[in-house]
């Protein structure tokens, strides 16, 4: 499979197979993360992680701090994960005003790579902030974005039937046209 095709056939799924991720996979995924450019190569982001199986008590915590909504789905995942980013820039202490940029582009990569190993990401904001400040130790330095579920997708089925009927919509994108301008607004 191509590239554009790979990235094509990215989903964010809300079901999961009961599967393992191996350690090898999951390291794979963070190492592309890893490489992902930023600012001044300034790297700004940071991840917890946790394994259902391997970290019970972590994925449970992470867990607890998903909305509702969420957690209805996400406990199916086998890998949670919260993204977190600098605030300033280590070499200068200076606001890092790009770093939720640059946590895009190494959770970009995360993705395509889990795709390319068949696992899927689902990214999501509704989780409490505070309390993962709170509960995770989250120094101030750090800025919880996101929460991540990671699971080999596909399994709709066993989904609230509210959220099922979202899983089986038709995947729909806007036409390159509605979000590539090759002149000012005024002139659109």
């Amino acid at each position: 499979m191509d590239m554009l095709e790979l990235i094509k056939a990215r989903r964010s799924p809300r079901g999961f197979f009961d599967k393992q991720i191996s350690e090898e996979d999951i390291n794979k995924i963070f190492d592309a993360g890893r490489w992902a450019a930023s600012s001044y190569n300034g790297q700004p982001w940071r991840f917890i992680y946790a394994d259902k199986e391997k970290n019970p008590e972590l994925y449970e915590t992470l867990l607890g701090l998903m909305a509702e909504f969420n957690q209805a789905w996400a406990k199916a995942a086998p890998v949670l994960m919260i993204t977190m980013v600098r605030v300033k820039y280590e070499h200068t202490g200076e606001k890092y005003k790009h770093a939720w940029h640059d946590l895009g582009l190494a959770v970009g990569n995360m993705s395509i790579m889990a795709q390319s190993l068949g696992i899927s990401l689902h990214t999501m904001g509704g989780f409490d902030v505070d309390r993962a400040r709170e509960e995770l130790n989250i120094p101030d330095s750090l800025e919880p974005v996101t929460m991540i579920a990671f699971g080999y997708g596909g399994l709709p089925g066993n989904l609230p039937l509210d959220i099922y009927k979202m899983e089986i919509l038709p995947r729909v994108r806007k036409e390159i046209e509605e979000i590539a301008f090759n002149k000012p607004f005024d002139k659109i």
